[in-house]
């Protein structure tokens, strides 16, 4: 053993055992059914930004706990792949004159073999893929059949929004403050026939599903419900005057308040605008929906835009009362959500007051507060209350109208009770060339045709235009658009919209159980083995979009039979960020810390062990280059210690001393505490913490006159042991110096002594009148009067009781004794 710690030596030297001996690689095995476990990362996207430490933090998360995994005997799948498709690689051919497909797997193959492979992270890269390789999105394909065939997948022309500087379409949720997520141009809004997934149809088991989903945070959870945003309400029809068989139709979940309804607005883009708006309304009226249509939706929704709208010159009947009440369009509506029609009740919701006040309208009031109860004064009252103004539903307690008014509508013809969603359909088109090409056709005989499974994978062509502008890049390449029909063998054109990325990640974990079948996505078998997944880690910015639609993909797999629970993953563990110089580390903001560089200077463990020391992994983490510096130290004193305990004398007989017994506690206590909390929530900070405890106590029991080799040897076995999951590399080596001959990898997980955590002593503070004013050393096993007498002796204690009388003394078991005194 050298006497030096060598890091990049060492972690060469076992990357390559690893790999040599395919220590990570795992295949099912009844046996170990019940033992196994699935830990999942978000898969990255390999795009020209290298990995930083931000990324590799994460990564080193479900490492150590993978790690932990195997050494308590689970039998662990631990996958990594690439997320492939998408928009970056498309721009980056824009921009640099290379082909998508070039760029990616140039990209894949740095970032495998320079970046991840150095880390030394546990992966089984025996299932590696990437979602542009055609063996990948033929399944992506297969899966949108199947959507198909089921109803789930539809196309229809619909507003969508337009990124103009991708040139392509964005759902809702890629739509941030009005921009696209990715270059942040400002979206606008384009009417295209468009692809769609019913996820709506999914809604309320995706709704109820989260109530099961006990190991995933709250504030994921809190996130989709507010996404999915379920309202309970009525639908109410107002009939149009003088347009017979017209009427439209509004969701409200207040039908109490509706005897107070005063103008009814619907949105810019509803079809019933132009239909029912007058001439002599038509050029303001046109004139307000092109403004509206090229306004981004937050600026039209926002809660500090100001409320604006025009009459269209038509009058509805409202169903309650039978007053006419004019029909507006306003910003603040838009088509996409509920009907596309909202009524305007001014004295008891606030946005339509500050619409009836800019506009004149009446603000009739039709609920009163209760007795004692203020009403606001130029505002809307919005709480419950007593019904007013309301025909046969006055003196009613609001709360109640609202079951008796919906029944009243029912049975009159003009309502329904009814469950609406904030949750859209999953637009899936993209106006670009890499991606998943939908494997359909349009002919002019049979309309829309999807492609028999034989005739999958369709393949990307090669020979394609980027421009960045207009159209899809294959419309560049006619002779793929151009085809034959699969049911009538006439010619027909291919579809040019291609998938959204977030298609790939939706069943990847799927993939990972099976990942080089050619006749299936996976074995069910195989999935049944592995699925759901264990652990799934990654950020909290994925709730909306990835984690949705990987529940909604799941669910529907569930129902074909084709996987063995309703939702993906078990647990899932959001990890915090990493910040640099007070910003989010990032390679454009010019604050990334390179991994290779740390290997280069401290070595991967050091990197690693700072990484998880540094800040509990839920929480955001400050790189400080000092903390790395201090990482590296500890590594190297613990190498020092194994160095030292190797060299003791073998002193066989010897009795134990109070020193001996002492490092024995201390391993066996580090044991218990590290267990402890990486059971509690994968504390490794508070483990590494422990972790170095045990070091400092080697450190200084051989530095006691007569160490011996046996209780050295336990402690350090035990230190590198703990240390196994943060710092594979030195552990490995270390454990070989020990005499092991096996991968410490797969060494069991110590257990500890409950008699060796014993102690013949205990160190109690002592306080006067709550300060701390001594400490005393006892018998574990003394009794409170031996206790307090000790206490009272104390020679550092004495004189903060002198010329006092001594009240009360209170011990608190194995912490303090308290001397109350006056």
């Amino acid at each position: 053993m050298h006497e030096k710690y060598d890091p990049q030596g060492i972690e060469a030297r076992w990357q390559e055992a690893w790999a040599k001996d395919r220590v990570f690689e795992v295949a099912e095995d009844p046996a170990k059914r019940d033992r196994a476990f699935y830990a999942l990362t978000m898969f990255p996207y390999p795009s020209g930004d290298r990995l930083h430490m931000g990324h590799m933090r994460t990564y080193t998360i479900t490492d150590a706990i993978a790690r932990w995994m195997r050494m308590k005997g689970r039998h662990v799948l631990h996958p990594m792949g690439w997320d492939a498709f998408g928009l970056p690689a498309e721009n980056a051919a824009i921009k640099r004159g290379v082909h998508p497909a070039k760029w990616t797997w140039e990209n894949i193959e740095y970032i495998r073999d320079k970046q991840m492979k150095r880390m030394g992270f546990s992966y089984d890269w025996t299932r590696e893929f990437a979602t542009c390789s055609p063996e990948y999105y033929r399944w992506n394909q297969w899966f949108f059949l199947k959507l198909y065939e089921h109803g789930l997948a539809y196309r229809k022309e619909a507003a969508v929004n337009w990124c103009p500087t991708c040139a392509t379409v964005l759902a809702n949720e890629q739509v941030e403050d009005g921009k696209c997520w990715r270059c942040e141009a400002v979206v606008e809004k384009r009417d295209l026939m468009q692809w769609f997934y019913k996820i709506t149809d999914y809604a309320e088991e995706l709704l109820a599903g989260l109530d099961d989903l006990d190991g995933w945070p709250e504030k994921v959870r809190a996130i989709q419900r507010n996404w999915i945003g379920k309202s309970t309400g009525a639908e109410l029809a107002f009939k149009v005057k003088n347009h017979p068989g017209a009427e439209i139709r509004v969701f409200t979940t207040r039908p109490d308040t509706t005897c107070g309804v005063t103008y009814v607005v619907l949105a810019p883009e509803h079809p019933l605008v132009a239909k029912l708006t007058t001439a002599e309304r038509k050029g303001d009226v046109d004139a307000f929906v092109a403004r509206m249509r090229a306004a981004t939706e937050l600026e039209r929704t926002s809660t500090e835009a100001e409320k604006e709208g025009v009459p269209i010159g038509a009058y509805a009947i409202n169903p309650f009362t039978g007053e006419e009440i004019p029909v507006w369009i306003a910003n603040y509506v838009l088509y996409e959500y509920g009907t596309g029609a909202v009524m305007g009740v001014p004295a008891h919701d606030e946005r339509d007051y500050a619409f009836a006040k800019k506009y004149g309208f009446p603000i009739p009031v039709v609920i009163e507060p209760p007795p004692g109860v203020p009403a606001p004064r130029d505002n809307a009252y919005t709480a419950p209350g007593v019904m007013v103004n309301s025909g046969r539903f006055d003196e009613m307690h609001s709360e109640d109208a609202i079951a008796a008014m919906t029944k009243f509508a029912e049975q009159n013809g003009f309502g329904k009770s009814r469950v609406t969603y904030r949750l859209r359909d999953w637009l899936i088109s993209r106006q670009r060339y890499w991606g998943t090409p939908i494997p359909v056709v349009h002919c002019e005989k049979c309309g829309t045709v999807p492609l028999p499974e034989e005739q999958l994978p369709l393949i990307l062509p090669e020979n394609v235009q980027f421009t960045g502008h207009g159209k899809s890049p294959l419309h560049s390449v006619p002779e793929w658009v151009d085809t034959t029909c699969p049911e009538c063998d006439g010619p027909a054109q291919r579809e040019t919209d291609t998938m959204d990325g977030f298609m790939c990640s939706s069943w990847y974990h799927m993939r990972y159980t099976d990942p080089r079948n050619d006749k299936a996505p996976f074995d069910l078998n195989k999935a049944a083995y592995w699925l759901p997944v264990d652990l799934y880690v990654g950020g909290v910015e994925h709730a909306i979009m990835h984690l949705l639609y990987f529940r909604f993909f799941n669910r529907f797999c569930f129902k074909q039979g084709w996987v063995p629970s309703p939702e993906p993953n078990a647990r899932l563990f959001t990890q915090g960020t990493v910040r640099y110089n007070g910003m989010r580390m990032s390679k454009s903001k010019g604050n990334a810390v390179s991994p290779n560089d740390l290997a280069d200077e401290f070595g991967v463990d050091t990197a690693r062990v700072f990484t998880l020391f540094a800040s509990p992994p839920e929480s955001d983490l400050d790189w400080i280059d000092t903390g790395v510096i201090g990482a590296n130290k500890f590594l190297k004193r613990v190498w020092t210690q194994v160095y030292d305990t190797l060299a003791l004398p073998q002193r066989p007989g010897e009795p134990m001393a109070a020193a001996d017994r002492e490092i024995r506690r201390q391993a066996h206590l580090a044991t218990k505490k590290v267990t402890d909390d990486l059971e509690r929530e994968f504390g490794f900070n508070t483990s590494i913490s422990h972790i170095m405890v045990l070091s400092n106590s080697l450190g200084e029991y051989l530095r006691t006159p007569a160490p011996q080799a046996e209780y050295a040897r336990e402690a350090a076995e035990r230190l590198v042991l703990l240390l196994a999951p943060f710092a594979p590399h030195v552990a490995e080596e270390l454990w070989r110096e020990l005499g092991h001959a096996s991968y410490v990898a797969f060494a069991p997980w110590p257990t500890y002594d409950t008699e060796a955590l014993r102690t013949d002593e205990i160190e109690l503070a002592v306080q006067v009148n709550g300060k701390v004013r001594g400490r005393i050393r006892v018998p574990a096993e003394a009794d409170q009067k031996k206790i307090e007498v000790a206490a009272l002796a104390d020679e550092e204690t004495r004189p903060h009781l002198d010329g006092k009388q001594v009240v009360k003394v209170i011990i608190v078991p194995g912490r303090l004794v308290n001397i109350v005194a006056k």
